[in-house]
């Protein structure tokens, strides 16, 4: 029983901050290890019992998922995905506990570069850049899919900080469009980690029904939020606790 409460609690908890800003992961993730589950094998559980939350939070954010910036949604799709396989396959060539050392830095990285995102912006602007080219936003948004397929904590954030440097200015059109791609990310992953035999079963049915509901419920609480400046400030809160907490780890 307490192992199910423990699956529960992190589901609901990762599936609403993956609704609003990403990085939920880093809630099962632990959760998983926790409980006994290998560490490339908890990632890849994480993954897959991210995905049905993600597509929760992307339904409910339908009608403003749009493209922005120099990129058609196609495209942004298209690279996110090429970039997620890529991201998988680097996972199943690295040993055991390598790849947990660099995720804090990562997801200190992205949350800066949120922070900063609008004033980097008006930065490129100011130069005379409407928005950057539809080459660097591919490589941007490669690199970040591909993170995403490496390790899928903080995936959010790092999604929210690309979009912000490649143009994208409305909140919930990032978060939306931020859902979709991660449900992409995730799926392209999870058949990869599958095939490879990395997931735990048995933990993933429960944590996947009580991701789905939190990002449900992440999503249309975080629609309604009309201000914002706080969204932003709520979005590099969650990213800042996240880190440190990992770098705790």
């Amino acid at each position: 029983m307490l192992s199910y409460a423990v699956l529960v609690i992190a589901g609901l908890l990762a599936g609403m901050i993956n609704a609003i800003a990403g990085g939920g992961t880093l809630l099962s993730f632990p959760a998983l290890v926790w409980l006994g589950v290998p560490p490339i094998m908890a990632n890849a559980t994480a993954t897959l019992t991210a995905l049905p939350g993600y597509i929760g939070s992307a339904w409910a954010y339908r009608h403003d998922i749009r493209a922005e910036g120099s990129l058609p949604l196609r495209a942004i799709v298209l690279v996110s995905a090429l970039g997620g396989l890529a991201g998988a396959g680097l996972l199943l060539i690295t040993p055991g506990d390598a790849f947990v050392g660099i995720v804090p830095w990562l997801l200190l990285t992205a949350t800066l570069l949120f922070a900063l995102g609008p004033r980097l912006v008006a930065a490129v602007r100011a130069r005379g850049h409407a928005v950057i080219g539809p080459l660097v936003s591919a490589v941007a948004l490669l690199l970040v899919a591909g993170y995403g397929g490496y390790f899928n904590g903080g995936l959010g954030i790092m999604l929210l900080a690309a979009f912000s440097l490649i143009g994208f200015e409305n909140l919930h059109n990032m978060n939306g469009l931020k859902n979709l791609l991660s449900a992409v990310l995730s799926l392209v992953s999870v058949t990869t980690y599958a095939t490879a035999g990395l997931i735990a079963w048995e933990s993933a049915v429960v944590l996947a029904l009580a991701t789905t509901l939190g990002g449900y419920i992440g999503a249309r609480q975080a629609r309604r939020i009309r201000r914002m400046d706080l969204l932003r400030l709520l979005i590099v809160a969650i990213g800042a606790v996240l880190t440190v907490v990992f770098f705790a780890l």
